[in-house]
């Protein structure tokens, strides 16, 4: 326990080193913080006066109302600096979460796609969202307001001692039992939070893997089942919020209670020390009550609201945490390469290369393998086989444990990642495509690539007219993942934005295996001008789309089993006329 709060300080520490990027918002705040902390206990004070000298006495009407002025005034002012303190507050920790959330997504899109195959895209919204969301209140609605609250507090009492230190210690006897009820509040709730964080994680990454897959969950007829999974989830979320709500709702009353105490204390006090007092000492002590009872309620406000803000450190602490994990997390590809101009025009040789996700189970094993530059090379072979492996090692998406990689003479680490994968263009099987136009899916936003340059690889890809057809041409919205779009089509923009982007290398992932013939057909048209003149990779289901490659690769469990042209491979009568036989027989 001690090392887990030990560690929440670490993290609290380096929390708060971020004010030094916005030092001047946060010094506006905090002035603002302690003028109110002082203009907010003056004001019972005033009052209490103006009753003991204005009305208990009835005395100059005229001074009644300058004083009522004076304390409008005094409201005004206040409000003034509450409005700035909570703008500038909140200026401050909204400037700090926009930097950490830029900095958080800005590491996440660096991972290399083992963290992704591991991580739910639940858990990462939720740290860039509602933990950095939690991360804000640390700012504006916690810090802030606890040293305002706490130094309102200690002037309160200072005051009181001055003006009466007997009425002092009698209305502030409760205050033992209120600091213990506090503690004990603040413990609960702090159990409630990880309850909270936990449950706030599962239903993110519950709605947000249904919704992606509703398609597959209607297509099985699983709506029920799914809905009676998100019932027990969002049942474990709601129950973890009533457990706050408890507390909440016990504690309140207990601090209304007690201020109600301090309140009788006094009142009692009061009307036993006036028996026999003069009628000067009777208004004065008039004005005494009226000031204290106010300032019992300055008192008992922010002591009540000290163990919600300490826990809304507690809470921002933990999230800190979390989003500090990723943040700190060393999972990214290495860029340790300096070479950022070579050609490409080489042969790309795998040395000895083995591969594995976990420990050493091998999903390639001792590959070895030349890929001559310009040529097209298939690889073919069962699920698993490994065939997208070799695709995700020569991006560097994995990073291979064994052998080597080179391009001609060059290792293939010692060039520059961005480098490197600006020259390469894969067209995946499942092809991902944004929530924005067809244009801008095609250029992803880039400057450097002009719609003429689209339209023209439209045109050479065949697809130009099916594009105007549409209502707004390339202007068209085409929904979430591609949603109003057809597989076939979703699969030649990604050909438009291979080829716009003019690769050295070309990788083609199964881009043919969920189309009809008729898309197949224009799909190989657009696969034949894509591969002319330079190095392509093209792994395949249908053999049909691949018997004009210059090489073909046969993988079985990790291995490399055969390789040669189709008409060598079928001449042998191994493995890949044993596949293509069976594949053309189903046909």
């Amino acid at each position: 326990m001690e090392s887990k709060s030990k560690l929440n300080v670490v993290v609290f520490k380096r929390l708060l080193s971020y004010w030094k990027t916005y030092k001047r918002l946060f010094v506006i705040a905090v002035l603002c913080t302690i003028l109110l902390a002082f203009i907010g206990p003056a004001r019972p004070l005033i009052i209490g006066q103006m009753v003991s000298k204005y009305i208990a006495k009835g005395q100059d009407a005229n001074m009644l109302l300058i004083w009522t002025l004076i304390i409008g005034g005094a409201l005004i002012l206040e409000a003034l600096f509450q409005f700035l303190a909570s703008y500038f507050a909140n200026l401050f920790a909204q400037s700090i979460i926009r930097d950490l959330r830029k900095k958080l997504v800005g590491k996440i899109l660096t991972f290399r796609m083992q963290f992704f195959d591991k991580t739910p895209i639940g858990a990462l919204v939720t740290r860039v969202v509602s933990d950095l969301e939690a991360i804000t209140e640390v700012f504006s609605s916690g810090l802030m307001n606890i040293a305002g609250d706490l130094l309102s507090v200690f002037v309160v009492i200072v005051a009181m001692f001055v003006l009466d230190w007997q009425l002092a210690i009698l209305t502030l006897t409760p205050i033992p039992i209120l600091i213990f009820a506090t503690r004990i509040f603040a413990r609960v709730i702090r159990g409630t939070l990880k309850q909270e964080q936990k449950a706030v994680t599962a239903l993110n990454t519950f709605v947000q893997e249904r919704l992606t897959g509703v398609s597959l969950v209607q297509l099985f007829n699983r709506e029920d089942k799914e809905f009676q999974s998100f019932k027990k989830i969002n049942k474990n979320h709601l129950k973890a919020h009533i457990n706050a709500v408890w507390a909440y709702s016990i504690f309140f009353p207990i601090v209304e209670l007690l201020s109600s105490l301090s309140i009788a204390l006094m009142l009692v006090w009061c009307a036993f020390s006036m028996k026999g007092a003069s009628t000067e000492e009777i208004s004065n002590r008039f004005g005494q009550v009226v000031t204290f009872t106010l300032w019992v309620y300055m008192l008992y406000r922010p002591i009540r609201q000290l163990a919600d803000k300490f826990n809304i450190l507690q809470r921002g602490t933990v999230r800190a945490e979390r989003v500090f994990e990723i943040l700190d997390r060393e999972d990214q590809i290495q860029n340790d390469g300096e070479i950022v101009d070579c050609d490409f025009n080489k042969t790309i040789k795998f040395d000895s290369v083995s591969f594995a996700y976990t420990d050493e189970d091998w999903v390639l094993k001792d590959i070895s393998l030349d890929i001559e530059p310009g040529s097209t090379v298939a690889f073919v072979g069962a699920t698993g086989a490994g065939k997208s492996t070799i695709v995700n090692l020569l991006g560097r998406f994995y990073e291979f444990q064994k052998g080597e990689i080179r391009l001609g003479a060059i290792d293939l680490k010692s060039l520059e990642l961005h480098y490197l994968r600006k020259n390469i263009s894969i067209v995946l099987q499942d092809v991902f495509l944004f929530s924005d136009s067809i244009l801008n899916n095609i250029t992803l936003s880039d400057p450097n690539i002009s719609k003429e340059q689209v339209i023209e690889a439209a045109k050479a890809v065949g697809v130009h007219e099916f594009i105007n057809q549409l209502p707004e041409g390339y202007e068209t919205q085409v929904g979430e993942r591609g949603g109003v779009l057809s597989v076939g089509q979703r699969q030649l923009l990604a050909f438009i934005r291979a080829y716009v982007y003019n690769p050295h290398i070309l990788i083609l992932d199964e881009a043919t295996s969920s189309v009809d013939n008729e898309l197949e057909e224009l799909i190989q048209n657009a696969t034949n001008k894509l591969t002319k003149g330079r190095t392509s990779i093209v792994i395949a289901h249908r053999l049909s789309t691949i018997q004009s490659a210059d090489k073909i690769v046969v993988l079985e469990k990790g291995e490399i089993v055969e390789n040669g042209t189709h008409k060598e491979l079928m001449q042998l009568g191994g493995y890949y006329k044993t596949l293509h036989e069976m594949q053309f027989s189903e046909d």
